[in-house]
């Protein structure tokens, strides 16, 4: 097993379960267009991969009824649904133990920075991060490949092989691949662990503490 300096860290799914605000946002985002959706369990395809991605692929929108929809996704996120979230339990003392042997940990989400540096700030996670790096909120820099690169380079580094990418979907697993560096594919997010595997994820990590094991 590799030794890791550098760890990036997907945000939704890996860091905080934010299950309840995102399936309220795009509930609220599908209303506009007067789809009503019973069962909240089938929103939950929508954590992780970019969400103009996911309403096209989903509910058939254009890229601009898409475009659109994040808009109205937002108008319910950045006020309530940002907040409708919780840390997985064992995450701010894995991330503490890493920091106190000397680990530097990135932030690498699709979500928009601006609201991914809000979420870790409220739950007092932000002060382990060397860097939280996201998407932009004009939809660009939203593909994990381009923000696991955008990552690495404000992180300065210089050697791929002492970094892994801590993900729970295919998106995390896959831009790591691209970018030549390990992943851990974690299964208490919103991945399973057959969508991990296919996508190529160097380590199954069933529990947070497994991640532990797995970089220390």
């Amino acid at each position: 097993m590799k030794k890791y300096n550098v760890i990036l860290f997907d945000l939704d799914g890996t860091l905080t379960d934010p299950g309840v605000g995102i399936t309220n946002s795009v509930a609220h985002a599908l209303a506009k267009y007067g789809i009503s959706v019973e069962d909240r369990a089938e929103l939950y395809k929508f954590i992780g991969p970019p969400l103009t991605e996911s309403f096209e692929k989903f509910y058939g929108f254009s890229s601009e009824e898409a475009k659109q929809a994040v808009e109205y996704y937002r108008e319910y996120y950045k006020v309530k649904g940002i907040y409708e979230n919780s840390v997985y339990a064992g995450i701010e003392k894995l991330l503490e133990t890493l920091n106190e042997n000397g680990k530097t940990l990135i932030v690498a989400t699709s979500k928009p920075e601006i609201f991914a540096k809000e979420v870790l700030r409220h739950f007092g996670l932000d002060k382990y991060f060397f860097y939280i790096a996201g998407g932009n909120l004009d939809g660009t820099r939203t593909v994990k490949a381009e923000v696991i690169d955008y990552a690495l380079n404000a992180g300065g580094v210089a050697d791929k092989s002492t970094v892994v990418m801590v993900g729970d979907r295919e998106h995390d697993i896959i831009g790591a691949n691209k970018n030549g560096v390990d992943s851990i594919g974690v299964l208490f997010g919103y991945g399973s662990r057959e969508e991990l595997e296919a996508a190529g994820a160097s380590y199954i990590a069933e529990t947070v503490e497994d991640i532990e094991k797995i970089i220390m």
